[in-house]
């Protein structure tokens, strides 16, 4: 009995050219959500990248991440995301756009469930946690 490897994710999606369609849509969504954009270093990011770049990027990453054969050439997450000050809500708004973009272009659910893990996998590299004030002590009379 000849044991069959399982395909990639890469393989299950059908490769870049049905990656980068989904890509291409949620950074359309991203880019345009008002939700991220109420943050100024987000708006301000969305309007100084290409949308064309940005797509590029995610589309490679998500590629290699998904087991693909192309190679990631930007920046770590943190690195291009630590200075645009994202929080858990707009973290939540991102996922709410890329499940969007699964959901219109009906990527089945288990590779729903493992591109959502990919994505939560860069959550701490990219969501910035508010700093916790220090209690006052209160003062003696």
């Amino acid at each position: 009995m000849h044991d069959q490897a399982k395909p990639t994710l890469y393989d299950r999606l059908g490769g870049v050219y049905n990656i980068a369609p989904v890509v291409d849509d949620l950074i359309d969504r991203v880019m345009g959500d008002p939700r991220l954009n109420a943050n100024p270093n987000v708006d301000e990011a969305h309007h100084r990248v290409s949308a064309a770049g940005f797509k590029y990027f995610v589309t490679e990453l998500v590629c290699r991440e998904a087991g693909g054969p192309q190679t990631y050439s930007g920046r770590s997450m943190g690195d291009s995301h630590r200075h645009l000050m994202i929080t858990d809500e707009e973290w939540l708004a991102f996922m709410d756009d890329f499940q969007k973009a699964l959901d219109r272009f009906e990527v089945p659910q288990p590779e729903q469930e493992e591109l959502k893990a990919i994505v939560e996998s860069t959550k701490e590299a990219i969501v910035v946690e508010p700093l916790q004030e220090e209690p006052v002590a209160p003062r003696e009379p």
